[in-house]
């Protein structure tokens, strides 16, 4: 997981992501356990939406849930697409006008 988030935050034209994750072999907590621990090794600066279905579904979004990282759940893959683009325009408007903008869950 950490590799793939390498690569997509090098592209200065990635302004959010979403990740879509149906894990039948692989379970959703151990998805998410990698997220988390992508995401603090590598101070991932973008916004991250995540979507996960499938084996221990509960037990991840709980994890993602507790990790202290704004990191933004969506059980629905279409309101999760959604969201990555918003999140992606606000991020783009932001750098253009050259603010740094860091978004949080309420």
């Amino acid at each position: 997981i950490s590799e793939a988030f390498k690569i997509i935050s090098s592209d200065s034209g990635v302004s959010a992501a979403l990740v879509n994750i149906f894990g039948g072999i692989m379970r959703c907590d151990v998805v998410a356990q990698g997220i988390i621990d992508a995401v603090k090794e590598l101070d991932l600066k973008i916004p991250l939406v995540v979507r996960l279905q499938g084996t221990n579904v509960e037990e991840g979004k709980k994890l993602i849930n507790e990790s202290g990282i704004a990191i933004f759940p969506c059980d629905d893959l279409d309101k999760a697409a959604e969201l990555v683009v918003n999140l992606s325009d606000i991020t783009s408007l932001a750098q253009k006008v050259g603010v740094h903008a860091k978004l949080s869950l309420e």
